[in-house]
């Protein structure tokens, strides 16, 4: 549902993950419904093959801050979905930087 909000009101993503788990899901959605994809990924990520492989454009990062700092550089608006601890200080970051 969230991906075809996105698709209706012409709302491109901008995420952390790959193709795995909800925002996989919501990224394939995304795409599906013709809006740009774009994937900050921190190189942790991906040396491991720990997030598959993500739609759309991707961008590797060092770390978790330079993340925080392309996605703040990048996004417009944030949306946190379930997740555990790093995802609510991941959150708490993004608030307390805005």
């Amino acid at each position: 549902m969230l991906s075809e909000v996105l698709g209706e009101r012409g709302i491109n993503l901008i995420f952390k993950e790959g193709s795995l788990g909800l925002m996989g899901c919501v990224s394939t959605a995304a795409i599906v419904h013709e809006r740009r994809v774009f994937g900050i990924v921190p190189s942790a990520f991906t040396e491991k093959n720990l997030i598959g492989k993500t739609c759309g454009k991707e961008l590797k990062v060092a770390t978790i801050h330079e993340w925080l700092l392309k996605m703040m550089e990048f996004g417009d608006a944030f949306i946190a979905l379930l997740g555990g601890f790093g995802t609510l200080e991941e959150l708490f970051q993004i608030v307390s930087w805005a």
